[in-house]
C-alpha cells in the first residue's frame, strides 16, 4: 500500500513539475507577445498623431496618403500580433484543460487509495477500535508491533488527508485558471475584430486619398521636376563639401609630410583620430539612433515608383522621415560640422563629417550649429521645417567619401 502511495506522489510531483515547466515558457512567449504589441501600438498613436497634424492643412496630400500607408503596415502588424496571442491562449487553454483532467484523475486515485487504506485497515482489525486492538495483545512485541502500526497507519492517513487537499486546490485554481483565459481570449477577439474594422476604414481612406491625388497629376508632375531639381542642388552642395575636405586632408598630409593612417578600405589620408572616428561609425553600422525622436521613413533610399502616378519613377539619394512638427534633428555619431547651407525646397542643411563618412539633414527651418562645432550624437543640429500642406519631413543622407549609402542599413531598427 505504502509502495502504490509513494509512486502516486511521485508522479503528482512529476506533472506538477513539467506544468510548471510549460507555464515558465508560455510566461517567456506571452512577454514577447506583450512588448510587440505595446512597440506596434506605440507606433500606431505616432502615426494617427502624424495624420492628425498633416490633415489639418484641409488638402489632400502625398504626405497624408503616406502616413495611411505606414498606418496600414502597423496595423496588419498589429492583427497578426492578436492572431499570434489567441493562438496562444488557445494553447494555454488546451494545457489547462490537460492538468484538470490529469487532477482529476489524481484526485479519483487519491481518494481510491484512502478508502482502499481505511478499509484495509478494518480487516486487520477484525472490526475492534483501535484502543481495544492494541490493548488485547497477548504479548509485549506484539503490542510494540500494534503501537508502532498504528503510528504509521495514522501518518499514512494524514499525508493522504493532506494530499487530496492540495490536489483539489490546485484543481479550484486551475479551474479558475481556465475561465480567466476563456475571457481574456475573448477580449483579444473583440479587439482584433475592432482593429479589422479600423484597418478596412483604413483602406477605404487610402483610396479615396489615391484618387484624390491621382486626379492632380498635372500638378504632381511639376512638384516631381521640381524635388528632382533640389535633388541635383543638394547633392551639388554635399559633393563640395566632401571635396573640400579631400583636398584639405590630402594638402595637410602633403604639407606635414607625417604618416597618416587610414580606415578600412579608406583611401582618403586622415589622421589617427579621424581613422578612429571613421572605423567607429562603420562598426556601429545598423545601430546609429534616428536623426529624430519619432517618425516613418515615408521615402526610401534608391529609384522607386511614385504612390499614384504609373510609370513615373522617383530617385533619392537619402531617406526622408515625417515626423511632427517642430521635432528637434538630431546628429546621429560624434563628429564635425563642415557645412551648413541653404536649399531652396529643402531648407536648412547641415553636413556632419564623421572620418571618411558624412551625414547630412536638410529642411530645417533652424539650426543651432555652425561650421566647425565638435557634435556628440543625439546632439540637436536644429528643427525640422513644416511645409504650408502640414508635412513635417526630414531628409537623411549618409556617404562614404563621394559614394551615396542607403542610410536605412545604418539606421537601428531598419
Amino acid at each position: 500500500m505504502k509502495k502504490i502511495f509513494y509512486i502516486l506522489f511521485f508522479f503528482i510531483g512529476l506533472c506538477a513539475f513539467q506544468a510548471n515547466k510549460g507555464f515558465a515558457q508560455t510566461a517567456k512567449s506571452r512577454a514577447q507577445l506583450e512588448k510587440e504589441k505595446e512597440e506596434v501600438q506605440k507606433k500606431l498613436l505616432e502615426f494617427d498623431k502624424i495624420l492628425k497634424q498633416t490633415a489639418e492643412s484641409k488638402k489632400t496630400t502625398i504626405g497624408q496618403l503616406n502616413v495611411v500607408n505606414k498606418q496600414l503596415e502597423t496595423r496588419v502588424t498589429y492583427i497578426r500580433t492578436l492572431s499570434r496571442e489567441v493562438s496562444l491562449i488557445n494553447n494555454e487553454i488546451s494545457d489547462t484543460e490537460k492538468r484538470i483532467k490529469s487532477l482529476e484523475n489524481d484526485l479519483e486515485n487519491l481518494k481510491e487509495e484512502y478508502s482502499q487504506m481505511v478499509y484495509t485497515s478494518s480487516k486487520l482489525n477484525q472490526g475492534l477500535t483501535m484502543t481495544t486492538f492494541i490493548f488485547s495483545s497477548s504479548t509485549f512485541k506484539q503490542f510494540y508491533m500494534r503501537l508502532k502500526y498504528l503510528k504509521q497507519y495514522t501518518d499514512a492517513r494524514k499525508k493522504q488527508v493532506e494530499q487530496i487537499e492540495i490536489v483539489t486546490k490546485d484543481l479550484a485554481d486551475q479551474r479558475v485558471r481556465l475561465e480567466n483565459k476563456k475571457i481574456e481570449k475573448q477580449q483579444v477577439i473583440n479587439q482584433e475584430e475592432q482593429q479589422r474594422k479600423q484597418l478596412a476604414k483604413a483602406k477605404n481612406e487610402q483610396q479615396s486619398i489615391v484618387s484624390t491625388l491621382t486626379k492632380q497629376e498635372v500638378d504632381l508632375r511639376k512638384k516631381i521636376a521640381q524635388a528632382k531639381k533640389q535633388q541635383e542642388n543638394l547633392n551639388n552642395l554635399i559633393k563640395r563639401a566632401i571635396e573640400d575636405e579631400i583636398r584639405k586632408a590630402e594638402a595637410e598630409a602633403k604639407k606635414s609630410n607625417s604618416k597618416t593612417t587610414k580606415s578600412s578600405g579608406s583611401s582618403i589620408p586622415m589622421t589617427p583620430e579621424a581613422a578612429a572616428l571613421s572605423n567607429s561609425f562603420a562598426g556601429n553600422k545598423g545601430k546609429l539612433p534616428w536623426p529624430v525622436a519619432t517618425g516613418f521613413v515615408s521615402k526610401k533610399f534608391g529609384t522607386h515608383p511614385h504612390p499614384t502616378l504609373k510609370g513615373i519613377v522617383e530617385d533619392n539619394d537619402g531617406v526622408d522621415i515625417q515626423t511632427t512638427p517642430n521635432s528637434s534633428v538630431r546628429s546621429v555619431f560624434d563628429g564635425e560640422v563642415i557645412k551648413i547651407g541653404t536649399i531652396p525646397g529643402y531648407g536648412g542643411t547641415i553636413v556632419v563629417k564623421h572620418g571618411e563618412y558624412y551625414t547630412m539633414y536638410s529642411k530645417l527651418k533652424v539650426v543651432s550649429v555652425k561650421t566647425g562645432d565638435k557634435v556628440k550624437a543625439k546632439q540637436v543640429l536644429g528643427q525640422v521645417y513644416t511645409n504650408k500642406d502640414g508635412i513635417a519631413e526630414v531628409h537623411f543622407e549618409t556617404w562614404k567619401g563621394l559614394q551615396p549609402m542607403n542610410p536605412s542599413s545604418w539606421l537601428a531598427g531598419q
